[in-house]
């Protein structure tokens, strides 16, 4: 198609795959909204989820910590649930991300989106 163009087959070609990226980009992301990970605290006594965007989803509290003199360590645990859950859910996504990074041949390490 591009024959005796020189270089602009090569540009087609590029543009071919920066358009499927972007398209494998778009599925990519449309999954993080249903991936989850879960965080906990407190040896399991508090367990926070997460979608890999970093929205909370789901919390579960086991009833032997609700005592009321203990409000604060409960709401200690409760924090550092939440933040093991967004924490674990990034993790996740940049390694999917480095994963697809991957299919397409870029150099381990680089970081997706540009």
């Amino acid at each position: 198609m591009f024959k005796g163009l020189g270089g602009f087959g090569d540009m087609a070609k590029m543009m071919k795959a920066a358009q499927e990226m972007q398209g494998k980009m778009e599925e990519m992301q449309a999954r993080f909204d249903t991936m989850t990970a879960t965080g906990e605290s407190g040896a399991g006594l508090v367990k926070a989820t997460a979608t890999l965007k970093g929205e909370l989803t789901a919390l579960d509290i086991d009833p032997s910590i609700f005592q009321p003199d203990e409000k604060e360590v409960v709401e200690d645990l409760i924090l550092a649930a939440i933040r093991d859950a967004q924490s674990r859910a990034a993790e996740k996504m940049q390694a999917e991300m480095s994963r697809m990074g991957e299919q397409f041949g870029l150099p381990p390490g680089m970081k997706l989106p540009f």
